[in-house]
């Protein structure tokens, strides 16, 4: 077991601290949270150990688990990697690129293992259909989500949208060409709503949306390829795959069938995958347990954490 430690004890701080704590690949040492009344409350009302500092909290650890403030995140981080913790940090990995840059080369100098918190890529909607994602063309997404000020103190493309550039940086094996967008403030300091469209080398198309202000909330993702159409329901946690395939001499009365101008026809088959309950959050902390005890390379590295800000800020900058 690896004895980790949580910096940061806000709403998602303490969902970490909860499944370290269940988790039978981690021994939980505590926290440490700067805002000393909800420390001591949660170190109250839940038993953890709390530390004073976070130098302390560090130096009785093996993984220091990130889960502070963006902006924090890179002073946190450096402190943990040059005493030689691995890293689990919340996304966006840093609040600029060049932070992201200097934390991966901390990372490399210093030998340690470091995640990016990309909780999506652990949902089992997507999980149940990763591996039939090939070479996709197109891309749409939509993330909205009924207003909440948690967040709010960074651009709807770090809070939400983010999770998407991650997804689809993921699946398409193909370097970024151009970034067009447009994001509006409504109630935030920042863009509450952003429409971004990214083009690939190899030509596919991406075309996200998000918004921080919606009536209701959704999380979906459609992916389009040769002779097939993979749609993944994030929030519902569902998944369907429609395929296209040439029609057998003898089709059954009841396919579906579809002829183009040209005369070819294709049979459209349906496919909704089983999707096994989990914890994503659980799931992505033991997977880098995993890392760090076998010496492979997290799910999430620190590099495509930095790639995906990367685009983020792309996104932002043509506002």
């Amino acid at each position: 077991m690896l004895k980790a430690g949580v910096l940061g004890a806000g709403h998602l701080g303490k969902i970490h601290l909860r499944l370290l704590q269940e988790s039978k690949k981690y021994e939980l040492v505590g926290f440490f949270d700067p805002f000393t009344e909800n420390a001591k409350k949660v170190a109250k009302e839940f038993g953890y150990k709390l530390f004073d500092s976070v130098e302390e909290l560090i130096a009785a650890v093996e993984v220091v688990d990130i889960v502070t403030p963006t902006l924090s995140h890179f002073e946190c981080a450096k402190k943990a990697i040059e005493k030689g913790r691995h890293i689990f940090i919340e996304k966006p990995i840093t609040k600029t690129v060049l932070e992201a840059e200097a934390i991966k080369t901390l990372a490399s100098q210093f030998h340690v293992q470091g995640q990016v918190g990309h909780v999506e890529r652990f949902n089992p909607a997507f999980t149940a259909v990763k591996d039939k994602i090939d070479t996709p063309m197109f891309i749409e997404t939509h993330r909205l989500a009924e207003f909440n000020p948690r967040g709010t103190d960074v651009p709807v493309v770090l809070d939400l949208m983010i999770h998407d550039i991650d997804i689809i940086l993921s699946v398409v094996k193909s370097k970024v060409k151009n970034v067009h967008a447009s994001g509006i403030s409504v109630i935030s300091e920042t863009p509450d709503i952003a429409n971004a469209r990214i083009e690939f080398e190899n030509g596919c198309v991406a075309n996200l949306t998000a918004s921080r202000i919606s009536m209701k909330n959704m999380r979906k993702t459609r992916f389009f390829q040769k002779d097939a159409y993979i749609s993944v329901d994030f929030l519902e946690k569902k998944s369907e795959i429609v395929r296209m395939k040439d029609v057998p001499n003898n089709p059954d009365e009841f396919a579906m069938i579809l002829q183009n101008a040209e005369g070819i026809k294709k049979q459209i088959y349906f496919d909704n995958p089983e999707i096994k309950n989990n914890n994503a959050i659980l799931d992505e902390l033991e997977s880098f347990a995993d890392a760090i005890n076998n010496g492979t390379k997290p799910i999430v590295s620190l590099r495509q954490g930095a790639e995906a800000l990367r685009v983020a800020q792309m996104i932002i900058d043509c506002f």
